[in-house]
């Protein structure tokens, strides 16, 4: 039987409870251009939910007011959002570092140059979803010839000085397990992903994160129709670590919906969990949350405290 992830965290004396703000995550959307089997926000080429000019100035308003030391934007695919190029400039000015996670196909598409132009002239650091190294494995998750065109646009980015020594421009890549398992060492993963991407394709990048799967979304719809449920979430239970509360990512951050409402992480917002359990929307707070407030939690979080965790 599942044990209640806060009763994990009584058991070794911990509480989950916010550090000072430093990090404000912004999920303009579920639109993307696939469907991801492992994605925990369901996102697709048939979802309209995207955030409107209105809620952006609000988040623009609200990162003027609180200067982040990192701004990170995601999605869906937040390449195909409109005015996705105004709340990019809008932010850039108002942290040390803007982030743009991104999928690589949607960014790739010919009526994308201008906004990869803007891109690069704000230096914005990428971070890249790319599964495997291997293509049947990464288009078995992501869609048939997503590998061969993500490669493609890794390749290109590289060109412009993405990942390349002492450009400026960071490219950061992701990769999640294939299946019901849990990711592999993060730094063994990376060497192995920096050798064989730099000799079969010639590409670099600076950093490789490797997560665990969120029992969410897609990927829990995947995990109760192929009968993998529970035997995943006892083994997220099992490799539960202690030493990776201290550092998980919700304890710095603050993330906001496409609609404006707040959320302790984006694993919370898909879970529909809101703010310390308490709804509000981003034009109703006046200041990030303070040092010591409770982070609301559900059995996702187990994933997070997995092995490495989420830190």
């Amino acid at each position: 039987m599942l044990i209640p992830f806060a009763d994990t965290l009584a058991a070794h004396n911990l509480e989950l409870t916010r550090e000072s703000t430093r990090t404000l995550q912004i999920n303009v959307g579920r639109l993307c251009d696939l469907a991801c089997r492992h994605c925990h926000l369901e996102a697709g080429p048939t979802r309209r939910e995207v955030m409107t000019p209105e809620t952006m100035a609000a988040v623009m308003a609200f990162a003027a007011r609180h200067r982040f030391a990192v701004i990170d934007v995601t999605g869906g695919a937040p390449e195909l959002v409109p005015e996705i190029s105004t709340l990019l400039r809008g932010l850039a000015a108002h942290t040390d570092q803007l982030m743009l996670r991104t999928n690589l196909t949607a960014l790739m598409a010919p009526e994308r140059a201008e906004l990869l132009e803007l891109i690069i002239n704000l230096k914005i650091t990428l971070v890249a979803s790319f599964p495997s190294i291997n293509a049947r494995q990464a288009d078995a998750q992501r869609g048939v010839g997503v590998s061969d065109r993500s490669v493609a646009m890794l390749q290109m980015l590289n060109t412009r000085g993405y990942g390349q020594p002492g450009s400026g421009l960071l490219l950061h890549l992701v990769a999640n397990p294939g299946g019901a398992f849990l990711p592999d060492d993060q730094s063994a993963a990376e060497l192995r992903f920096k050798q064989e991407a730099q000799r079969r394709f010639g590409i670099v990048f600076n950093q490789l994160f490797t997560f665990a799967n969120m029992p969410l979304g897609r990927f829990r719809s995947w995990l109760e129709k192929s009968g993998n449920e529970t035997d995943y979430l006892q083994r997220l239970q099992a490799a539960f670590n202690p030493c990776t509360v201290t550092g998980l990512m919700c304890r710095t951050l603050l993330s906001v919906d496409w609609d404006g409402h707040l959320y302790d992480c984006d694993f919370n917002l898909a879970a529909g969990i809101p703010l310390g359990g308490k709804t509000l929307t981003i034009d109703a707070l006046p200041e990030p949350p303070v040092a010591g407030t409770m982070i609301a939690t559900g059995e996702h979080c187990y994933a997070c405290t997995a092995g490495s965790g989420f830190t």
